[in-house]
């Protein structure tokens, strides 16, 4: 065994050991209820641009963009378009005619023009309208049908239909190996108090939307690796590995 795998074995079984821990699962979640008074994660950027994410879940993608090396990744809720570059960095770094499309119900004008003069804006598709919309669904099929390895990722409306009908559309698109990830699932934890009325609480969110997508389709999974070395993150349960 190489030194390499030797490490990756030994890390695999302190991971493990480490979402076994009660304590620190409950401080991570901890964690992010309280930070959110702050609004912690508004509070990093990515090559200039705000990418509203914690540093747990950027590290995570960055593994997983880097593993699977997409030919395709497919966002929606793109905010300021921090995620965007994020994504279109790592492609860069790949090499190829790698793409990132974009979906946002609303591109505000401010955010389109810094997207597009960014240097990798070269990579990016800007879509704008609803992600579960027939117009978008079909556009964003159209052009995944010119890759063979997608990626999927769920940052947008976080209603428990929504997210389902999200889920429904773009996860079959994703190939064996490859991830559809599901953020904001920590809303479950987190007490209702601390964010305004939206159409989504502890009973009906995007976790709830991911359980009720799973009992349908056995093809994915939650990646519980990501999980337990994370420990912060706003995806529990999220991170939907297509296995077969």
């Amino acid at each position: 065994m190489s030194i390499d795998r030797k490490f990756e074995v030994e890390r695999k079984k302190t991971t493990a050991k480490q979402g076994a821990d009660c304590l620190l699962k409950s401080l991570g979640e901890r964690f992010i209820v309280e930070s959110i008074k702050t609004k912690y994660s508004f509070h990093f950027d990515w090559l200039g641009r705000p990418i509203i994410q914690y540093p747990q879940d950027i590290v995570a993608m960055q593994e997983i963009v880097w593993r699977v090396k997409p030919d395709l990744i497919i966002e929606s809720g793109i905010a300021r378009g921090g995620s965007l570059i994020f994504h279109a960095s790592l492609l860069e770094l790949i090499g190829g005619r790698r793409k990132v499309v974009g979906i946002d119900i609303d591109i505000r004008e401010h955010n389109r023009e810094e997207i597009e003069k960014h240097k990798l804006s070269k990579r990016i598709i800007l879509l704008e309208g609803s992600s579960v919309d027939e117009k978008i669904v079909t556009k964003v099929k159209k052009i995944s049908k010119k890759h063979k390895k997608i990626l999927v990722i769920l940052d947008s409306n976080h209603s428990h239909e929504h997210v389902l009908r999200e889920l429904e559309n773009y996860a079959p698109l994703v190939n064996v190996g490859s991830y559809c990830v599901v953020f904001d699932t920590i809303i479950e934890a987190i007490p209702e108090k601390f964010y305004d009325p939206r159409p989504w609480n502890r009973k009906k969110n995007p976790a709830s939307a991911v359980r009720a997508f799973l009992k349908k389709h056995k093809n994915f999974r939650p990646d519980s690796d990501i999980d337990n070395k994370l420990l912060v993150s706003v995806a529990p349960g999220g991170y939907l590995k297509r296995i077969r």
